[in-house]
C-alpha cells in the first residue's frame, strides 16, 4: 500500500513547514488527489491517521478533494473527461490520449494554531 509513504510525505511536509512558519498544531489538511494518480482514497485516510498519531497532526482532519481525470484526443482534436487510464475517448473511442489533469496529489493548505 503506496499511500503510507504518500502520507509519510504529507507528514514531513506539514513537520517542514511548522518548523519554517512556527506553528504547533494542526486543525485541518486539504488535499486534492486526481481520480488518475493511483490512490486509493479509503486507505490514505486510513494511512494519514496511522501516521499522524502522537503528532502535531493527530487531531487533524483530512479532507480530500478529488479532481476528474482529463486527457486530451489526438484523433478528435478534444478535451476530454476520463476516470482510467487506458479508456478510449468518450467521443470517438481512439486510444490516442494524452493526459492532461487529474494524475497528480496536492497539499492544497493547512489550517493550523
Amino acid at each position: 500500500m503506496h499511500e503510507m509513504s504518500l502520507a509519510e510525505g504529507v507528514l514531513d511536509l506539514i513537520e517542514k513547514n511548522a518548523a519554517e512558519q512556527g506553528f504547533a498544531r494542526v486543525l485541518g489538511v486539504h488535499l486534492e488527489i486526481g481520480e488518475l494518480a493511483g490512490v486509493d482514497i479509503d486507505a490514505m485516510r486510513f494511512s494519514f491517521d496511522a501516521v499522524t498519531s502522537g503528532t502535531l497532526a493527530a487531531e487533524a482532519t483530512l479532507d480530500i478533494r478529488a479532481v476528474p481525470g482529463e486527457a486530451w484526443c489526438m484523433s478528435c482534436c478534444h478535451g476530454v473527461s476520463i476516470s482510467r487510464r487506458g479508456d478510449p475517448c468518450p467521443d470517438c473511442g481512439s486510444y490516442q490520449l494524452q493526459v492532461t489533469g487529474g494524475n497528480d496529489m496536492m497539499l492544497k493548505s493547512l489550517e493550523v494554531e
